[in-house]
C-alpha cells in the first residue's frame, strides 16, 4: 500500500470555511454600501440647485418691444440679446447671406425662426465679453450690429463675425415662439 500525502485543505473548504467566507462577504458588502452612502451626497451637490433648474426655461413676452428696439435678459447667467429687427435691419442681415468674405458663414434665414426677431447669446466668442449695441447711443461697428469693446470684434444684424478676432458668430440659444408675442428661451422648437 503506498501511503501518499494528504493534500492541505483549501481556504474556506473546512468546517468553518463557509461562516469564514459569509464574514468576508459581509463584510465586503457593509463597505460598499458605506462608501456609496459617503460619496452620494457629493455626487448629490453636483445636481443644479432648484432655483436653476427654475429657470431652465424663461417665458419672455415681446408685445412691448417697439420696432428696432433690443432686449437684455439673463438666462443661465449669461445675457439673451432680443432684437425687433427692422426691415432695414433684415434687408442688411441677408444682402449678405452669401458673401465669401463670411468668417463664419450662415445665412440669416439660419440664424432667425422669424425675421423681424433675432435671439442670440450675448458673449462675445472670442474671450466672453459682453459685445455693445443693445442701448440707443452704443457703437454698432458698420455692420450695425454689435461691437466688443474688448478686443474689437464685429457682428452684423444677424450676429455674424464680420471682423476681429472672434472665431464664429454669436452663438443661438434654443428657442421657441409660444405665441406671436411670446418666446420660450430653453427650448427648442418642435418639428
Amino acid at each position: 500500500m503506498t501511503n501518499t500525502p494528504a493534500k492541505p485543505a483549501e481556504p474556506g473548504t473546512g468546517p468553518s470555511g463557509g461562516r469564514r467566507d459569509f464574514l468576508y462577504y459581509a463584510t465586503a458588502g457593509a463597505g460598499i454600501v458605506a462608501v456609496g452612502a459617503a460619496i452620494w451626497p457629493l455626487v448629490d451637490s453636483m445636481n443644479p440647485s432648484a432655483d436653476v433648474t427654475a429657470l431652465s426655461n424663461i417665458d419672455v413676452d415681446i408685445s412691448g418691444l417697439e420696432l428696432g428696439a433690443r432686449l437684455t435678459l439673463k438666462w443661465h447667467g449669461r445675457p439673451i440679446f432680443i432684437d425687433h429687427r427692422t426691415q432695414e435691419r433684415i434687408d442688411r442681415a441677408r444682402a449678405d447671406d452669401n458673401n465669401p468674405d463670411l468668417i463664419d458663414p450662415a445665412t440669416d434665414a439660419e440664424r432667425a425662426q422669424r425675421p423681424e426677431w433675432l435671439v442670440v447669446i450675448g458673449v462675445c466668442t472670442h474671450l466672453g465679453c459682453v459685445p455693445l449695441g443693445q442701448k440707443d447711443g452704443d457703437p454698432v461697428g458698420d455692420w450695425g450690429g454689435w461691437f466688443c469693446v474688448c478686443h474689437g470684434s464685429v457682428y452684423d444684424t444677424a450676429g455674424r463675425i464680420r471682423r476681429g478676432p472672434a472665431p464664429r458668430n454669436l452663438d443661438l440659444p434654443p428657442y421657441r415662439f409660444l405665441t406671436d408675442t411670446m418666446v420660450r428661451i430653453g427650448e427648442a422648437p418642435t418639428a
